[in-house]
């Protein structure tokens, strides 16, 4: 999340929603979000409903859900997908900010 925040202007200017999920409960969310700042929204998702949804990995040995990233185009379609393998598994923000000029 801290590389979702470093270029969050960036995001704005491509008119770019940023929603994370997680597997905690509403309190938590709001707890870490106060706590750290964060100026994008938390979804908590402490049922798996959305984490099903997309088909997000959970790893026991590996601490619970595995990195997931997906851009979804204002018509509600997935136009990118990428399932992490480790927590440091995450595409980079300009790959992102690239694929966000190219799909507008």
């Amino acid at each position: 999340m801290a590389q979702l925040r470093q270029d969050f202007a960036e995001f704005e200017q491509r008119q770019t929603t940023i929603l994370v999920v997680g597997p905690e409960n509403a309190a938590a969310f709001v707890r870490y979000w106060q706590e750290n700042g964060l100026p994008f929204v938390g979804l908590p998702d402490p049922t798996h409903s959305v984490l099903k949804l997309y088909g997000q990995e959970v790893n026991l040995f590996k601490l619970g859900r595995m990195p997931a990233q997906v851009v979804v185009d204002k018509k509600g379609m997935a136009r990118f997908v990428h399932y992490g393998d480790s927590m440091s598994d995450i595409p980079e923000n300009g790959e992102l900010l690239a694929l966000l000029d190219a799909l507008n």
